[in-house]
């Protein structure tokens, strides 16, 4: 595993050499300040390639990482600490960076310029969601949530609620101009984009314990949504119809789900099957939503995992560590092991006696075959000739002869006497 530790440089290589992923790891980035003291990175997202991404760190400088080349430079230093990140996905050189100060600024990161800085917020902003045109934007904080029309850089909307009932997140469904609202008493709303009526709640289960829904993700095709709590269970809705289809129980080891994320798959059609859960003890684990297996996971109780992030190709992910340093993962290595075309039905059998296989049966069968030849190899082998059973109907009908006379028997006497005796006659 490759450690990067970027320091107070502005631009150079993510990685030195070429990766050789360890658990999946293909690089860990860290930056050192002065007195060796390390500034821990915040948070993380992808472009719509999946080959670069943003990361802002504590002291407010944002970086740019382009895995595909091999790249990092510094893009912009905002003086105060990141709370949420995203790009424009219109404008894609863009991208919209939450401050410890409540406001949003959206910054171009080729000239490094500053392009609009949006106020409104009366808290941090947690979240940002972008819609899949890249003309408007959510911004969301504990109290409320605020629609920005990206081309003018003006708040169309604002969703106030009432302070008994917290905002956890608002967000885009993707493919649609529906905004989902996700609430702390884990009731969830979807509402039109211009409009802002309400089209349908998802019902509150009755039965079971309460999860208290904190965090959510959706498949690409936005027909299924995940959402998951203080509790180790995981609730599977079907958007389409509005109702509850599947509950997952987590293992006994995680007691909190932290973040959700599903792993897009080029083959998939949008309805992803791999989920990520993010759990309080730092592991993110990938689950087939379907058949509920675990397929592999990230992180580990010393190497903690606080934050992840996944492309839009499926091919990495990026997640913030507890120590504050950045670990890209390779996808393709970590689920390589998960992926292996299965053993060969047939096996060979090589010399020697250990080479038995009793669990295979043609194995055993040509083993059999084997010892039988090695045995007979050192004495004269006996040729015995099938014959066919009797009354088979391979029968040689042309050499019987009435009376019970058999023509092989006549030729004998015949060759015996000089000809047939009289007594016989």
């Amino acid at each position: 595993m490759q450690v990067t530790d970027i320091g107070n440089k502005e631009e150079g290589k993510v990685w030195h050499r070429k990766p050789a992923p360890g658990k999946g790891i293909l690089v860990t980035v860290v930056r050192s300040a002065q007195q060796a003291k390390t500034v821990r990175f915040l948070h993380v997202t992808f472009d719509t390639t999946g080959d670069s991404f943003l990361a802002g760190d504590y002291h407010g400088n944002i970086y740019v990482f382009d895995i595909s080349r091999n790249r990092f430079r510094l893009v912009q230093k905002t003086g105060q600490a990141c709370t949420a990140l995203a790009f424009n996905l219109r404008r894609t050189t863009e991208f919209l960076v939450a401050l410890a100060d409540y406001s949003i600024k959206c910054f171009d990161k080729d000239t490094k310029q500053l392009v609009s800085w949006m106020r409104g917020h009366e808290g941090a902003v947690s979240s940002i969601s972008v819609h899949s045109s890249g003309r408007y934007a959510i911004t969301t904080s504990s109290d409320t949530a605020q629609l920005w029309d990206l081309d003018s850089f003006q708040r169309k909307r604002k969703l106030n609620i009432r302070q008994s009932v917290g905002i956890q997140r608002v967000f885009f469904l993707p493919l649609s101009n529906t905004i989902l609202s996700c609430f702390s008493d884990d009731s969830i709303f979807a509402w039109e984009s211009d409009t802002l009526f309400c089209k349908y709640q998802l019902p509150v289960p009755e039965s079971g314990p309460r999860i208290y829904y904190k965090a959510f993700a959706v498949t690409r095709d936005g027909k299924s949504l995940a959402a998951g709590g203080r509790s180790n269970l995981l609730h599977l809705w079907c958007l389409d119809s509005r109702q509850l289809v599947r509950v997952v129980q987590m293992p006994t080891q995680v007691r909190t789900v932290r973040q959700l994320e599903f792993l897009p798959d080029s083959f998939d059609g949008g309805a992803s099957q791999t989920l990520g859960v993010l759990s309080q003890d730092g592991v993110m684990r990938f689950i087939n939503i379907h058949t509920c297996k675990l397929l592999f996971h990230m992180g580990s109780h010393d190497d903690a995992i606080t934050s992840a992030t996944v492309s839009p190709n499926g091919r990495h992910v990026v997640a913030i560590m507890d120590n504050g340093s950045i670990n890209v993962y390779s996808v393709q290595s970590l689920t390589q092991e998960y992926n292996k075309p299965p053993p060969p039905q047939v096996a060979v059998v090589s010399g020697g006696e250990a080479d038995h296989d009793s669990s295979n049966l043609k194995v055993k069968v040509r083993s059999e075959i084997i010892q039988r030849s090695a045995k007979t190899s050192g004495r004269r082998m006996q040729t015995k000739v099938l014959r066919p059973p009797a009354g088979s109907a391979v029968e040689d009908k042309e050499n019987e002869l009435p009376a019970g006379l058999n023509k092989k028997r006549l030729v004998a006497l015949l060759k015996a006497f000089g000809e047939y005796p009289a007594k016989y006659r």
